[in-house]
């Protein structure tokens, strides 16, 4: 089964007692903006780019979410904006993929164990602004995606994915029990992205 395929359900979001996580749109262009901008530092061990630059703008911010709003709709890759209980405020955003989607299909994946990179169906990203990293959030964060994954996708094998270079976040998801399976070099990337599960 594929993600991609229009005819698998998508789950619309979640909602636990200390976040939401809902489709993100172009409309939250500037709370999502404010959130990058918290944690740029760390995005860009995340992403292992110069992304997002000290000038980037909410216009462009505005652009960029369009894309993955687009991209949602299309059932190519799926983009969860994670908001407090009311709404008001962007706390991070989840990423989910295929493993067809182009920046993973020109990857040099090295499996680690005797899992094929073929048998995953859901590859996940996720960041939690920094002003929430200190109180745990990214943990509960991870742990809610997991329960999730495992409840409600439509799904048998996901993957989260962290950034070498991003030693909180990788141990993070080590510290919670998860496995790593592959490693894999993004083409333009320096580094390595670790995918457990």
């Amino acid at each position: 089964m594929r993600l991609t395929d229009p005819a698998v359900p998508i789950p619309s979001g979640l909602r636990t007692a200390e976040f939401v996580l809902r489709p993100i749109t172009a409309d939250d262009a500037a709370d999502d903006h404010a959130a990058l901008m918290d944690t740029r530092d760390e995005l860009r061990l995340w992403e292992q780019s110069s992304w997002p630059a000290d000038d980037f703008t909410v216009a462009a911010n505005r652009e960029d979410l369009a894309g993955m709003e687009q991209r949602h709709r299309d059932h190519k890759a799926f983009s969860y904006t994670v908001r407090d209980p009311d709404d008001t405020e962007c706390l991070g955003c989840v990423y989910v993929f295929d493993t067809s989607a182009k920046f993973l299909a020109e990857s040099a994946v090295t499996a680690l164990g005797g899992d094929s990179w073929t048998d995953v169906e859901a590859v996940v990203f996720f960041w939690v602004r920094r002003s929430r990293m200190a109180d745990g959030l990214d943990a509960r964060v991870l742990a809610a995606l997991r329960a999730w994954f495992a409840e409600e996708w439509p799904v048998e094998r996901t993957v989260f994915v962290a950034s070498e270079p991003f030693a909180q976040q990788v141990g993070l998801i080590e510290g919670a029990g998860l496995v790593r399976g592959f490693e894999y070099v993004e083409p333009g990337k320096p580094g390595r992205f670790l995918a457990y599960s």
